[in-house]
């Protein structure tokens, strides 16, 4: 019963830590995002962790010829892909860009030729540090460059592709001629339920004391005549 006590109090310690932890996470990205981009020289600088949820400016050209296709599904629940493109800096290397999602039908770029940028471009997007693949995640299919996650080293490896930073800049909302891929997909909500686990995990521990209590008086143990005196 003690290491269950323990057990469930520190859980609940640990909870409110997360939430400290996440209070300031959302704090931060809604400064970063309220910000002005910054060049993406100086935000190269700074350190991938440190730039997280940045918003960078970047002027180069897109290598259309190696896009990738993360999949993942819309509010609705239906597939879509995330279009990752390399985007060749002026001075600075190559980095990935996530210009957004096409629906399944339109995965083929042949369908969508207007937004297959070329030439000169300047872009606005947010600097992400995507979370690593799980051990459950799918493996890819290299032979459609499909992917099931954002392994962005693995995504660069199968491309012959050496990049300035294992980051992606997700495009803004600004559209792509014909529509597709379509930009400003960063996800700024977060859950929060931290306080709520902490609570749950801090009456578990009060549940436990409250049955030992009982036992041990319910078995004759607890000597209330000395508290009374």
């Amino acid at each position: 019963m003690l290491l269950v006590f323990l057990s469930c109090v520190a859980l609940g310690v640990w909870q409110l830590d997360r939430l400290q932890w996440k209070i300031r996470l959302i704090a931060q990205v809604d400064k970063n995002l309220h910000a002005a981009p910054v060049p993406v020289a100086e935000v190269l600088r700074m350190g991938a962790p440190a730039a997280q949820y940045r918003r960078v400016s970047l002027a180069g050209h897109f290598d259309n010829s190696k896009e990738s296709y993360v999949f993942a599904t819309d509010a609705a629940g239906k597939p879509v892909y995330h279009v990752i493109t390399p985007f060749i800096l002026h001075d600075s290397g190559t980095l990935l860009v996530d210009r957004g999602v096409v629906p399944e039908q339109r995965r083929d770029p042949g369908t969508r030729a207007a937004g297959e940028l070329n030439g000169e471009q300047r872009l606005i997007g947010v600097w992400r540090v995507p979370d690593p693949p799980g051990w459950l995640t799918p493996a890819p299919d290299f032979a459609k460059r499909v992917w099931y996650s954002r392994d962005l080293n693995a995504i660069a490896k199968a491309s012959h592709l050496g990049l300035a930073a294992p980051v992606l800049i997700e495009a803004d909302a600004k559209p792509n001629p014909g529509g597709w891929p379509r930009g400003g997909q960063t996800v700024t909500t977060f859950r929060n339920e931290h306080l709520q686990y902490a609570i749950t995990w801090f009456g578990l521990a009060a549940v436990t004391f409250a049955g030992w209590i009982s036992y041990h008086i319910a078995q004759g143990r607890l000597v209330w005549r000395s508290f009374r005196n």
